[in-house]
């Protein structure tokens, strides 16, 4: 069995029958660390989280989460096993206050949580933007406030797995830089993060381990010693680009 909270093998997958985005697709995360996913447009980043989601069944190959298969599995059953996703679009409800969108995904679960209230203001205090603008509709805020309540949402759940998809996105330099000290404190507290963003440098830097992806496959992965060097010229090799 591996020591990988999640560990996908081989994983083939795509929106149509004969039209595969994934192809023989293989990564692990660990527990503690962050594996960082790049590559190009189209080339099946999201893809890859929605497979891990449950919003798209494999075609071939296994998912294991803690040694156990969750291919196929519904979304709502993951959230329930630990695993939670902080998508590229708002997965908010605009007209919830910032703590309804808070406390609304706790309700109804079948994890219990017995320090619900302590880990509210806990989540307030570690993101502070949050706690004046609390009774605020979630549509109200600004898209950096947004973007601190989904990852204030996915603190307050303490998932075992987090799967980050394109976090930084229409953000400004200074809340992107802000956006991945977030993903960095999650991973310090214990949490498994799977990063897919298109800020190949940060990525690299802040991974335990890199997985390069083109054309829905593949074709690079190692630690960030293996990514030392001119990175420019390594990715345009691993993406098979020529310029």
């Amino acid at each position: 069995m591996s020591s990988a909270l999640l560990d996908m093998e081989n994983v083939t997958a795509g929106y149509a029958q004969d039209i595969d985005v994934l192809r023989d697709v293989s990564l692990a995360v660990h527990a503690g660390q962050v594996s960082g996913l790049i590559g190009l447009n189209g080339a099946g980043k999201s893809t890859l989280v929605k497979t891990i989601c449950g919003l798209l069944a494999p075609k071939a190959g296994t998912i294991e989460f803690q040694g156990e298969s969750i291919a196929g599995i519904a979304t709502h059953r993951l959230i329930d096993r630990g695993i939670c996703c902080i998508p590229q679009e708002s997965s908010l409800f605009p007209y919830l206050s910032v703590e309804e969108n808070l406390l609304l995904p706790l309700q109804g679960r079948a994890r219990k949580f017995t320090d619900v209230d302590a880990r509210y203001r806990e989540v307030l205090e570690i993101f502070p933007a949050l706690k004046d603008k609390r009774r605020n509709a979630a549509g109200d805020l600004s898209g950096g406030q947004q973007k601190q309540l989904e990852f204030a949402k996915a603190w307050l759940q303490k998932p075992l797995l987090c799967l980050v998809d394109e976090p930084s996105i229409g953000l400004s330099p200074m809340l992107a830089e802000e956006v991945f000290t977030w993903i960095e404190r999650f991973a310090r507290s214990g949490m498994g993060i799977l990063l897919v963003d298109h800020n190949v440098r940060r990525v690299v830097a802040m991974s335990d381990r890199i997985y390069v992806l083109s054309l829905g496959r593949i074709t690079a992965a190692g630690t960030k010693r293996d990514f030392e060097g001119d990175l420019h010229e390594q990715v345009r090799q691993w993406l098979g680009l020529d310029f």
